[in-house]
């Protein structure tokens, strides 16, 4: 016993090594909106970094658009995309309905408020070429949006004539997503911020100008060497920091199916989109259902470890693609007096507990009166609560699973 004791004790000690090593290294995040490409264009064309990435991670189709002919129903507009990825809300709550941003709803949180909630002292950045980004739908330093600004910002260089002639090609704007690309991965080499936001607009520009084309195709292959960049940068923090990096990249909508050229609308191209991220294995949601925009904020969040205040995650429409979740696919209505209430189960272990408000305080930044109505067996699916006490033509509701919460509104008629 005595001779293994030694053999023992190292074994301990290169154990509890490993372990403190993964405590100790660092968590940050990337994610990157490239405007205006479909899935069945990125999934043809030469994306050498995209395929890199996605071959270290994983590739997934996705959608924009909210429930079509649902009380979520989005445009597929980009300011409309980018925040519902910043808030993991659609429409119907962030309020952001087109790009001139005219009223958004600060009572959502943007991913870059819940951080700084959870960490005052950790960095952020943007990198963008369309200052708007920034300055309203992060609303930086505005109170009504929690007086947060990012440590870290690249931007306005769509405002710089001088540097970025407005020629009539259009060729500037790619000049200014070069800008931004490398702003982005010498920041991130050289800074390192935990949390950072990365928009390249270049694609979007020449879809509206040509629609499907090579002239368009050629931007998006730019775009694909501009996130190789990125990606390098990140790489390079990774091999020579204690720090473990997760990258997400999507798309804000797709393009008509007749030319290419358009989007707004809920047609299958124009909602079709994609996400390509660094981290895998995903889980089952990810495997069995097509993920939204508003999936990428909590799948930050979650790899970050970012605790979120309840009363926000009450209103997160999303469902993190990281870590094991117990309910997906909330769905509701008024029946009778009661409401008819049935989720996809993820997981077998534990109940689910259903609250009912009747009313949408939060909208106006107030406390919902959420009640708890029910409490049942995950497995179950299904739940039939009677709602004739608390009569109303608007219901919001929760369910609350062991690991995840999901949410519904009914709308009455």
């Amino acid at each position: 016993m005595q001779k293994r004791t030694p053999l023992l004790f190292f074994s301990l000690l290169c154990l509890a090594t490993i372990t403190l090593n993964a405590q100790t290294r660092v968590k940050k995040a990337v994610f990157i909106i490239a405007d205006g490409i479909p899935a069945d264009v990125i999934e043809k064309l030469n994306t050498p970094n995209l395929k890199l990435i996605a071959s270290q991670g994983t590739y997934l189709r996705a959608h924009v658009g909210g429930e079509k002919g649902g009380y979520s129903q989005t445009p597929t507009i980009s300011a409309n995309g980018y925040n519902s990825l910043l808030t993991a809300t659609w429409v119907n709550k962030h309020n952001v309905w087109g790009n001139d941003i005219k009223a958004p709803n600060y009572n959502y949180w943007n991913i870059f408020r819940m951080f700084k909630n959870a960490y005052p002292n950790k960095k952020t950045a943007i990198f963008s070429s369309w200052t708007d980004n920034r300055t309203k739908l992060i609303g930086d330093n505005l109170p009504e949006a929690g007086s947060i600004h990012p440590d870290y910002a690249y931007d306005g260089y769509e405002l710089d004539t001088l540097k970025f002639p407005h020629d009539k090609a259009g060729n500037y704007m790619h000049l200014i997503d070069e800008q931004v690309a490398s702003s982005a991965a010498a920041c991130i080499k050289d800074k390192a911020p935990d949390l950072s936001w990365v928009y390249l607009e270049y694609t979007d520009d020449m879809g509206h100008r040509y629609g499907d084309s090579p002239q368009y195709y050629d931007a998006i292959e730019k775009m694909d060497a501009q996130v190789g960049r990125i990606w390098q940068a990140i790489q390079y923090r990774q091999k020579n920091f204690k720090e473990d990096w997760v990258i997400f990249v999507t798309t804000d909508h797709g393009r008509d199916e007749q030319t290419g050229k358009g989007h707004g609308g809920q047609s299958t191209r124009q909602r079709s989109t994609w996400i390509v991220t660094s981290y895998k294995p995903l889980n089952n949601y990810a495997k069995y259902y097509t993920p939204g925009i508003v999936d990428i904020t909590p799948s930050i969040n979650s790899f970050l470890n970012v605790k979120v205040p309840e009363s926000q995650l009450r209103e997160i429409d999303g469902i993190s693609l990281i870590g094991a979740v117990s309910v997906v696919q909330p769905e509701a209505n008024l029946v009778q007096g009661a409401l008819d209430i049935s989720w996809k189960a993820m997981s077998t272990a534990g109940k689910v507990k259903i609250w009912v408000a009747a009313a949408n305080n939060y909208k106006e930044g107030k406390p919902d009166d959420y009640k708890l109505l029910a409490e049942v067996p995950v497995t179950a699916e299904h739940a039939l609560i009677d709602v004739k006490n608390m009569p109303s033509n608007f219901y919001k509701l929760v369910i609350e699973g062991e690991l995840n919460m999901v949410n519904r509104w009914v709308v009455v008629k």
